[in-house]
Formats: C-alpha cells, sequence, structure tokens
C-alpha cells in the first residue's frame, strides 16, 4: 500500500504537467502572449486572496480580480515611471470594498501586480534563458524541498504556520537552485555571482511560499482555492514564484542583471 505521506503526488505530477504544458508555451511565445498569460494569473491570484480574505465575497472578489488583470496588461504598455502608481491602484481601490482583511489584502496584491510586472519585464527585456533560469530555480526549489522534507524529515521550519516544511527541505531547495546556477553559469557570461543570486532567489520564492501560509493560516483555509487537482488554488502553487520575481525586481536595481554581464 502507498504511504500516506506520497498520497498527493499523482494529481501534483499530473497538473504540474498542465501547468508546465501552458506556462512552457507562454514563456516561449513572449510578448502579447505571455502578457496575457500574466494577466490571467494575476487576475486569479487576487480573486482567490479576497475570497480567503473577506467575508463579502459577493462582488468584491470578481471586480478586483478583473481590474488587476487589467492593469497588469496595460502596465507593461506603459514606461515604469506611470507603470507603478497603476500597480499600485488595486490595492487602494480594493481597500474601499473589503469588508475585513484590507490592510493585507492591500500590502499582497501589490506584491502580487509587482511580481507580474516583473516576470513580464524579465522575459520582455532579457529573453528566454532567464526567464527559464528563473523557473528553474523556483521549481527545483519547490521539487527538492517536497523530496527531502519527506525522505529526510527533521526539525520543522515553522510549524505553527506551515507545519509541513523541514528544514532539510529547505537547505534542499538551496543547494538545487546552486546546482541550477552552476549550469546556467557555464553557458552564460554570468559567471559564478549567479550561485549567490539564485540561492537568495530560492530563500525569496520560500518566503513567498511561507508568506501565503501565513494568509491561510489567518484565514483558516487549507488551499487559497481548488482550481489545480493536487496544488489547491493559483496562489499555492505560484507562492514560490511571487517572492522569487519580486526579488529580483529590487535585487536587479542593486547588483545589475544578470550578476557579471554587465
Amino acid at each position: 500500500m502507498t504511504s500516506g505521506k506520497w498520497d498527493d503526488l499523482a494529481p501534483r505530477l499530473m497538473s504540474a504537467v498542465a501547468m508546465v504544458g501552458v506556462g512552457a508555451l507562454g514563456v516561449w511565445l513572449g510578448g502579447l502572449w505571455f502578457h496575457g498569460l500574466i494577466a490571467i494569473v494575476v487576475g486569479l491570484m487576487v480573486w482567490e486572496l479576497v475570497t480567503m480574505l473577506d467575508t463579502d465575497r459577493s462582488k468584491s472578489p470578481i471586480v478586483l480580480a478583473v481590474i488587476a488583470a487589467v492593469v497588469s496588461m496595460v502596465s507593461i504598455e506603459l514606461p515604469a515611471s506611470f507603470a507603478l502608481p497603476l500597480l499600485l491602484a488595486p490595492s487602494m481601490i480594493g481597500l474601499g470594498r473589503m469588508e475585513q482583511g484590507g490592510v493585507t489584502y492591500a500590502v499582497f496584491t501589490a506584491f502580487i501586480l509587482l511580481a507580474g510586472y516583473g516576470l513580464m519585464a524579465l522575459r520582455d527585456d532579457f529573453g528566454l534563458t532567464w526567464m527559464v533560469w528563473l523557473l528553474l530555480v523556483v521549481v527545483v526549489t519547490d521539487i527538492a524541498g517536497y523530496f527531502a522534507g519527506r525522505l529526510i524529515g527533521g526539525p520543522k521550519l515553522w510549524p505553527r504556520v506551515s507545519p509541513k516544511k523541514t528544514w532539510s527541505g529547505t537547505v534542499a531547495g538551496w543547494i538545487g537552485s546552486a546546482v541550477v546556477a552552476m549550469l546556467f553559469a557555464g553557458a552564460t557570461r554570468a559567471g559564478i555571482g549567479l550561485i549567490g543570486v539564485s540561492i537568495a532567489v530560492s530563500m525569496a520564492s520560500q518566503i513567498g511560499d511561507i508568506a501565503e501560509s501565513a494568509i491561510k493560516r489567518r484565514a483558516g483555509v487549507k488551499d487559497s482555492s481548488h482550481l489545480i487537482p493536487g496544488h489547491g488554488g493559483l496562489l499555492d502553487r505560484f507562492d514560490g514564484m511571487l517572492g522569487a520575481a519580486l526579488f529580483i525586481v529590487i535585487a536587479g536595481q542593486l547588483i545589475g542583471f544578470p550578476p557579471g554581464t554587465q
């Protein structure tokens, strides 16, 4: 009989294959196709966030989701100086519609919009190679953490908020991201500095994961939604990508990106 700790593996794998297929196509096509995909994902994540936080779910989730998706699509076509206030507009608009959880909504929605903008800018400005690098760092962090946590176990990272996450899985994610960095450092002009950046991106993705877990804990729900079998919702699946993309937006201004190529 299959051990209980592996019961979710099959649906996770099937859903992952579907998501990878859709995501890979969008990343490969780039341009408006990728922008549209990101806009849809951003809108759905905002919808999930509102439904977790707000008890009045009659109008706000759909309205705020549509606003977020439209803002994502429009902002990437504007100069950055004009895009920034537009990206924060859904947070401000939502404050007046939320019955509860308004501050959490405003902050996390800003993260979602900025991360989505960062992903689109990364694909537009630096091309397919560096988009694939970011995706692989986040995916390998998640996969290494999943298997190491179940095979090795050990002390929990933050049991009160995320009882399944272990230090062994966390460190395995860092090691996996370093391996990805070494592969890309050898194939590009980035150099060994990419290893440190990749580990930091791995950490940021884990922080994004934990932050979303904290919101679910506060809301008293197990998953952000039930859109993806075996994974819950889009926030459950892409919380790490939010943290990683937001980190790249900030760190790219400090170190130059890609590292070693400036």
